[in-house]
């Protein structure tokens, strides 16, 4: 079955509160519906599929921060929202600014379950590459963006120099982020497809054969990777 993954935050109130209570739960989610599903009935029938959490070094935030700017990342995907159970792990094997990055997907008993690869623009060809590596299971390569959407993005930034300044002294508004949609292929089809759906960018899965922790695992990895323009779920300094 052709499912959806993504990750939703806590929506907030008019009044400042989230959707979530605070007694120290995990409010993230990540989410799963049928893809054949229209948007308002995917919200309803969604399940929740794992509670991401980022896991901090000694540091704490501070020192987590200066770690993913050189492309290091490390979560922990929960089974439920107070931390009971552990669905699957995301850590770091080899990364460095400005190269390549490889990341290794853990099961409950730290077995390996993917290894999750991304290749930075101009280091793995004109769009960052992204290679996810099933154990056991055919590798499907995507690459970030449609080269005609980049096109438009390169000849825009000018003027997004002097919306940028607009937006400074206006104290609100958006500038337009770098494309994101990524397809993954393997064996001549498309097995992933990273596009915008309703309210959140959300991973289309072609079929029940993926591993539903390698694809939550992939998601968060997109989400904390959104670009000079994006917010990163992970990115805070706040613990």
């Amino acid at each position: 079955m052709k499912t959806k993954v993504w990750l939703q935050r806590p929506f907030w109130t008019s009044e400042g509160e989230a959707s979530e209570p605070d007694d120290g739960g995990i409010r993230l989610k990540i989410y799963v519906a049928d893809a054949t599903l229209r948007a308002r009935e995917a919200r309803e029938q969604a399940t929740a599929l794992a509670y991401p959490e980022r896991v901090l070094p000694p540091g704490g935030a501070e020192e987590y921060c200066k770690a993913r700017e050189e492309g290091v990342r490390t979560f922990v995907l929960w089974a439920d929202r107070h931390r009971q159970g552990v669905h699957a792990r995301v850590v770091t094997r080899s990364a460095a600014k400005g190269r390549a990055a490889t990341y290794e997907v853990l099961g409950t008993t730290g077995e390996s379950v993917a290894l999750i690869v991304r290749e930075r623009a101009l280091n793995g060809g004109f769009r960052t590459r992204w290679t996810v590596q099933p154990t056991g299971g055919p590798t499907a390569v995507g690459r970030k963006g449609n080269p005609f959407w980049w096109g438009m993005w390169w000849l825009l930034l000018p003027l997004q120099a002097v919306f940028f300044v607009g937006i400074a002294l206006a104290g609100q508004g958006d500038l337009m982020g770098t494309p994101r949609r990524t397809k993954w292929r393997a064996g001549g089809r498309t097995v992933l497809d990273w596009a915008s759906g309703a309210g959140a960018f959300q991973l289309t899965v072609a079929d029940d054969r993926w591993d539903p922790r390698v694809t939550a695992a992939l998601v968060l990895l997109l989400d904390s990777h959104s670009g000079p323009f994006g917010s990163s779920w992970d990115g805070g300094l706040r613990d």
